[in-house]
């Protein structure tokens, strides 16, 4: 089976711009004693991430085969299952952070209030910067870090060869760890890149992946939450990531004026 690492997420960690948000039942991280010396495979990588991401499935609202969201989901992506060497399965979360992300095992999880603002161009945009994250390779660290704080493992036991099963309240509390994670803005900017390569290469519109930043920035502006905000500050600039965008799709001779950009003020997905 293709080993594939841990994806970043593409808008942040876990944000909730309401009431309800992404569920981890009781799980909250705790702080690694140390376990630097811990021998941790690609095969790891795979293994925790499914682990993380099926308690995840498990403790939210998954959208069901005929819901509008999934309907949509597979509309737009069914064709990209198999995409560039990488064995993706995709799921939506009927919750209201806006938000997706992608794991080592395959799976990319969207959160349908991230569906509710973005037009099919810019969630193919989001879902091809994801699976840019999972081809880069970039989080291997990330999940160790989750496990290693989700074992509590001590300097002395964390020089084992072999990762320990978890309990199930560790795996929530890795998944937890998982989601606060974050990426360098250099990897943040190379799947920037990967996502406009896959947009072009499908022959979608480009031009989405411009619109969905501009619509990130009109968020970050909005925004009196300092999650949110803590967010925005670790990742580039929005509307930089977006004029990146513009210069390349100019350069491409691919560029079309979308206008002004807006949030929508109904749900997009219905």
């Amino acid at each position: 089976m293709k080993k594939i690492l841990v994806s970043a997420l593409f808008i942040g960690a876990s944000m909730a711009v309401n009431a309800q948000k992404i569920n981890l039942g009781k799980a909250a991280g705790v702080v690694s004693k140390g376990a630097s010396a811990l021998t941790f495979s690609n095969a790891d990588a795979v293994k925790l991430s499914k682990e993380s991401v099926d308690y995840m499935d498990k403790n939210n609202p998954v959208a069901g085969p005929k819901d509008p969201y999934t309907v949509r989901l597979n509309k737009l992506f069914a064709k990209h299952k198999s995409q560039d060497g990488l064995n993706l399965n995709y799921k939506v979360y009927k919750v209201s952070d806006i938000n997706a992300f992608a794991c080592a095992d395959g799976s990319v999880r969207v959160f349908s209030s991230l569906m509710d603002i973005m037009t099919d161009d810019e969630l193919l945009a989001v879902i091809g910067h994801e699976i840019g994250h999972v081809k880069n390779e970039d989080t291997k660290d990330a999940i160790k870090s989750a496990y290693l704080k989700a074992a509590a493992l001590d300097a002395a036991s964390s020089a084992s060869s072999t990762v320990a099963n978890l309990s199930e309240s560790q795996v929530g509390k890795m998944a937890n760890a998982f989601l606060d994670a974050s990426h360098s803005k250099k990897q943040e900017n190379q799947a920037d890149d990967y996502s406009y390569d896959f947009m072009k290469s499908n022959n979608y519109n480009v031009v989405g992946a411009y619109t969905a930043f501009k619509k990130l920035a009109l968020l970050s502006e909005g925004s009196t939450q300092s999650k949110f905000q803590k967010m925005f500050n670790s990742h580039p600039d929005s509307n930089k990531r977006a004029e990146a965008i513009k210069k390349r799709a100019e350069k491409d001779g691919l560029w079309k004026d979308p206008g002004t950009v807006s949030l929508p003020k109904t749900k997009l997905t219905k």
